[in-house]
């Protein structure tokens, strides 16, 4: 089995290649280190495997069709892990363009290569973004999605779409796996637990939008990426599957948790609430733990240990 892991040299993607490698598998990964943050982030997260005999590295940007197709002339590709993304809910209201030219034209091109090459599973990277500003919580998959907020999550919400029309057409086996607030080692560094994590540290003032009072569904990327490497032992017609840890937890927590972690007080500064911000995020996970035997083990006490311990070694 060779499999194509878009992103690799990202968060969840070099955790993926990790755990593959594990297992002895034979990935294909591909990055074009995108400026969206500083590529020596990734280049340090490749950095323990990328020398590694089972993990062939190309720096290409899914956005073009032909550099993507050349590894699939080259390579018995026969499964693909799809993370690659431009991520972020606020810089996408700045830049809708981007987003709809990486998330969708990036996401149809895999898709129509994995329809040419008869490919065994694809696996997409969604996200819990996708269900707008839902009164109706915990999320469950059968809820509409049809109200994002957000280019950001307007694009993933596409990207499921043609997910569906290419297994519908062409009985391509997908899971579009939506992801709720992935953090640990390795994450991007202007996410909130990272930033947060850095400027207390340094004893520089964070910014908390709204009153402190939203909620996040945070998942430890552990427990993440167990639920795709059971979504990629099953092969299904066609399944949109939550991903999270089922326990929403206030921004104002987080905080108090990292704090308790560095040994340091917050300097906290208040603003008004952003557009594109949803509310709360809360993921109903009765499917994935019916269809993936999927069972997150990671509190959000324990996760933030974890990471700040990681922190301190590396920053």
């Amino acid at each position: 089995m060779t499999i194509l892991v878009t992103g690799s040299a990202g968060f969840i993607g070099s955790h993926i290649v990790q755990k593959l490698l594990e297992k002895g598998e034979k990935i294909i990964g591909v990055d074009n280190f995108d400026m969206l943050y500083e590529p020596s982030y990734k280049l340090r997260n490749i950095s323990e495997f990328v020398d590694n005999k089972n993990f062939i590295f190309k720096t290409i940007d899914f956005r073009n069709f032909k550099d993507v197709e050349s590894l699939f002339k080259e390579y018995p590709i026969t499964k693909i892990i799809h993370l690659g993304a431009r991520a972020g809910v606020r810089p996408s209201i700045d830049d809708p363009f981007i987003y709809q030219d990486i998330n969708v034209k990036g996401t149809l091109n895999l898709l129509e290569l994995a329809r040419l090459n008869k490919i065994q599973n694809f696996i997409f990277a969604s996200s819990s973004s996708v269900y707008g500003n839902s009164k109706k919580v915990p999320f469950n998959e059968m809820d509409s999605a049809d109200r994002p907020i957000s280019p950001y999550a307007a694009s993933k919400r596409a990207a499921e779409l043609l997910c569906f029309n290419y297994s519908h057409l062409y009985n391509i086996p997908v899971s579009c796996l939506r992801f709720f607030t992935v953090y640990g080692p390795r994450q991007r560094p202007e996410m909130a637990i990272a930033s947060f994590t850095k400027k207390i540290d340094e004893g520089k003032e964070i910014s908390l939008y709204g009153d402190g009072d939203s909620s996040r569904d945070y998942t430890y990327i552990d427990d993440i990426t167990d639920g795709i490497l059971k979504a990629l032992n099953k092969k299904f017609s066609y399944e949109i599957i939550n991903l999270g840890n089922s326990n929403p937890i206030k921004l104002k927590y987080l905080v108090s948790l990292i704090e308790k972690e560095l040994g340091k007080k917050a300097v906290i500064k208040f603003l008004p609430k952003q557009a594109g911000d949803v509310e709360t995020t809360y993921a109903d996970i009765s499917k994935a733990q019916k269809l993936l035997e999927y069972k997150p083990s990671i509190t959000i006490e324990e996760g933030i240990k974890r990471y700040v311990v990681w922190y301190k070694k590396n920053k």
